[in-house]
Formats: C-alpha cells, structure tokens, sequence
C-alpha cells in the first residue's frame, strides 16, 4: 500500500491534488484545511498517504503531519463514518482543537461542523474521548501545518541544490529543518540546520 508520496504538486482542486511522483500523477484527497495548505501548483511537497481499497474503489488520502493521519484513522474506525466523513470532520477544525474537542465531550461545538450534526457528533464523542488520548502528542502539537511555509521550503531546496546536494537529500534536510525549527524560523536559521542535518547524516 502507499504510505507516502514525494514529489510536484501537479493540480490543485475542490477537494484533492494531483502529485506527481516521478512522471506518474496520484490523485490524493486531503481535508479542506490541509488543502489549503499545501505548496501551490508546480511546488515540491511530501505527504503522508493512506490506502483505502474497496470493491468499487482505490483511493488515496493524504496528510500534511502525523497527528492528522492518527486522527483520520481513528475517526474512520467509528461506525457509520467512513473516510469521506471522517474527511469532512477535519475540514471543519484543524487538529489540536479536534482533538480537544473530542476529548472534552464538546458535541455542541462538533455539531456545528458542515455534514457532521448532533447524531454524528455524539456518536465520535461516544467512541473516540478516550481514544484520543493515544494520539502522538507532538503530532498534535504542531497541527496540519507543513514544515515549513512553500515558499521558503522551495527556496531551501534550491539553496542546497546549488551547494551540489542531491534533490532527495535536500529536500530530507529541508524537511528536518523545518520539523525541528517550526514554520516560523527564519530562512537563515532554516538553511543552517539543514545543512547540520546533512552533515550530521539526518
């Protein structure tokens, strides 16, 4: 199955994108929020993937963090939601406050969310406010948010390119860099760590 996909964000619609993967194009289906945040059309991006295979389909849907692909999982294990809901759930708040949300039992406010309503809500609070808890606290911590803003994660790329580094190793170091800084490191402070993670071998 694939668990992940590096490559150029090809096309960017309502409710997926195109990646392209070595001259192949996977069509992966994100949240709303997680949409919105991807690298625009043409930029480099690395995503977490899910599998899922039915009778009738094969679908990818796709993760900018590790806490959002924990909290699909999960809520795609409560009866009646299936990914598409599950999908639907996370366009409606960004991680850390699903999480929280869920946790404290606020079916009001999960309610609220576009396509969810009362039962559905209830229903997630019911199956999921313990479950939660299991959900790796750093991934949470930092969202849905990439590692680094597009612009700035392209840029480091092509920085470490000119040095002479290879594409997958550059953009592994951009992608610890960012991990380890935050988004909002400078591209001076980026571009050191990177190059720390490079000679350092990760």
């Amino acid at each position: 199955m694939i668990s992940r996909l590096r490559g150029t964000v090809l096309e960017k619609g309502a409710e997926d994108a195109t990646i392209d993967v070595g001259g192949v194009g996977y069509r992966v289906n994100f949240s709303g929020l997680a949409l919105g945040k991807l690298p625009a059309e043409g930029q480099p991006v690395d995503v977490r993937v899910r599998t899922v295979v039915r009778e009738d389909a094969f679908e990818l849907f796709g993760f900018l963090s590790r806490g959002e692909e924990e909290v699909f999982q999960l809520l795609n294990e409560v009866s009646r939601v299936g990914p598409r809901l599950a999908l639907t759930v996370m366009s409606g708040m960004e991680v850390p406050e699903l999480v929280a949300a869920l946790s404290r039992a606020e079916v009001a406010r999960l309610a609220k969310i576009h396509g969810v309503g009362k039962k559905t809500a209830e229903r997630l609070v019911l199956e999921l406010k313990d479950k939660v808890k299991t959900i790796h606290l750093e991934a949470v911590a930092r969202g849905t948010a990439p590692a680094a803003p597009s612009g700035t994660h392209s840029d480091l790329v092509s920085a470490l390119l000119n040095l002479g580094y290879k594409q997958p190793q550059a953009e592994k170091a951009a992608e610890l860099a960012g991990e380890r800084l935050g988004a909002e490191a400078s591209f001076q402070a980026l571009f050191r760590e990177a190059l720390k993670a490079l000679r350092s071998g990760g």
